[in-house]
């Protein structure tokens, strides 16, 4: 219940036929907005009056706005689609900061990729200010999606030549020989996330037409030995289940006019016990270097499901070491 003394703003939206998707259905985001924020939210024509602490009030506000304001840019595009559950977390992330998610928006082939918390803000800006970047953190932070959308629209503005894409085939220890096919079909069930980002951003048939021309190269780390890798964007996923060698080996790939993003999870390293992780071993022996910048992702930052959030904080809660067994031993 609200006491007398806590402030109430109002807020006043011009286009009332907007207001039922601003709520959304059965006003579900209405009562996120009120739940995330510990405030009260009340409706009357078009004012929304919003009752809590000043700063949680606040935050409250710009996200009923920002969210607005997307409605407002849907419409006059022909579009009436409402708010995704992810739009409404992406605006309750971005509440507070002075940071607009929509200057980061990536031109891919199929849609325009927004960042949906300041970290993946953050790291867009990073991708495209830095030759090398490390995006880290848990899984569901965007870490390699992301870094593809920018090497596609890299691609598409002819500021690279092809994007090379890989990955450690850790599963198969490298031993592909051993799995039955030939060698795309020995490859492929561990490239393919890879390939899933890439589809949500281009036709297929272009994807598959740049894969048959050399543009779109997806391969596994073995691959990349001997190759010096120029006019491209290079993305190496999954770096923590790499060795100290091979990432030393990818590193030296970089070319003229190349750009590399190196995405892992530190606290999910699945080589042999014992073996230290060439990204745990690159962070120690690269920070600091000119050109070469971090970005460091957290369980706030997950845009999958909200339930899967709340997974990594119980595991986090419990106890660390279980979700990082590998990475304490990378560095003892």
């Amino acid at each position: 219940m609200r006491r007398d003394d806590q402030p109430v703003l109002h807020v006043n939206f011009e286009d009332n036929s907007l207001l039922p998707l601003l709520f959304g259905e059965h006003d579900r985001n209405l009562a996120r907005i009120e739940q995330s924020f510990d405030v009260r939210v009340a409706s009357r024509g078009n004012v929304l009056a919003i009752s809590g602490p000043q700063a949680q009030a606040d935050a409250a506000k710009q996200t009923f706005e920002r969210l607005y304001d997307r409605l407002v840019a849907d419409k006059k595009k022909g579009g009436n689609n409402g708010l995704a559950p992810a739009d409404v977390d992406a605006a309750i992330r971005f509440a507070g900061s002075t940071d607009d998610a929509k200057a980061r928006g990536i031109a891919t082939w199929r849609r325009p990729i927004e960042a949906r918390s300041p970290r993946q803000a953050a790291y867009i800006d990073a991708l495209a200010a830095y030759e090398l970047v490390f995006g880290l953190g848990p899984a569901g932070t965007g870490k390699t999606y992301l870094a593809v959308a920018v090497a596609v629209a890299a691609l598409k503005a002819g500021k690279v030549d092809r994007i090379i894409l890989s990955r450690p085939a850790v599963e198969a220890g490298e031993r592909l020989g051993f799995l039955p096919g030939d060698m795309k079909e020995k490859i492929d069930p561990y490239l393919r996330p890879l390939y899933d980002a890439l589809y949500d951003m281009m036709p297929g048939d272009q994807v598959d037409r740049r894969l048959q021309a050399g543009e779109i190269e997806i391969a596994p780390l073995a691959f990349m030995r001997g190759r010096t890798l120029a006019n491209s964007f290079i993305i190496l996923d999954e770096a923590q289940n790499t060795t100290p060698t091979q990432m030393k080996m990818f590193l030296t790939r970089l070319g003229e006019n190349s750009r590399m993003a190196i995405t892992g999870d530190p606290s999910q390293v699945d080589l042999p016990l014992g073996a230290k992780s060439g990204l745990v071993d690159a962070m120690e022996t690269l920070r600091g270097v000119n050109g070469i910048t971090v970005i460091e992702f957290t369980d706030a930052d997950v845009v999958r499901h909200p339930l899967v959030t709340r997974i990594v904080r119980a595991y986090n809660a419990r106890d660390p070491r279980l979700i990082a067994p590998r990475a304490e031993e990378a560095k003892s």
